[in-house]
């Protein structure tokens, strides 16, 4: 079986969220006390007492601009945590991010052309990784799957991307 790699945000587009997120709004950066918080630019969980930032990204859009696509309407932004200074990014990983045991996320599946072809639901099974590669491997069957976003189902947060190899 194939296995998938999580995509963090881009290095060059956290420089730019670093400056003003994708609302337009400037970076408000704080220092997280308690830890645990989701980050997009590493895809590990806030430690205590480091400075991160909630801003707005639109992965759809970001994706749509270096690759030509026309999302339309499929476009959307929501909120994601960054560190508020650069990090040492994602690393080697050997398992998915954010992959707690019974959590759910929403598997979107994507055209070339920005437009979503469905989605799978997916309760995160133990050990998770298998479940991923699973779903992952179903999602990208179709041939006419660019890309898929891992998104939390409980606020629709974005995760990660994956991308056909």
């Amino acid at each position: 079986m194939t296995t998938y790699t999580a995509r963090a945000v881009d290095p060059a587009t956290l420089a730019e969220l670093r400056l003003r997120d994708d609302a337009g709004r400037p970076r408000v950066p704080y220092t997280d006390e308690e830890g645990g918080a989701p980050l997009r630019c590493c895809l590990r969980a806030s430690r205590p007492g480091e400075r991160i930032a909630l801003v707005s990204y639109a992965p759809l859009r970001r994706w749509a601009a270096a690759t030509g696509a026309e999302p339309g309407a499929y476009d959307e932004q929501g909120p994601v945590f960054i560190h508020a200074e650069t990090c040492e990014g994602p690393g080697t990983r050997e398992t998915y991010p954010f992959a707690r045991p019974g959590a759910l996320r929403v598997l979107r599946r994507y055209s070339a052309d920005g437009h979503i072809l469905g989605g799978r639901l997916l309760r995160i099974p133990d050990p998770a990784t298998e479940g991923f590669d699973t779903a992952l491997a179903e999602a990208f069957a179709d041939p006419e799957v660019a890309l898929v976003h891992v998104r939390a189902v409980e606020h629709g947060c974005f995760h990660y991307e994956v991308r056909r190899a």
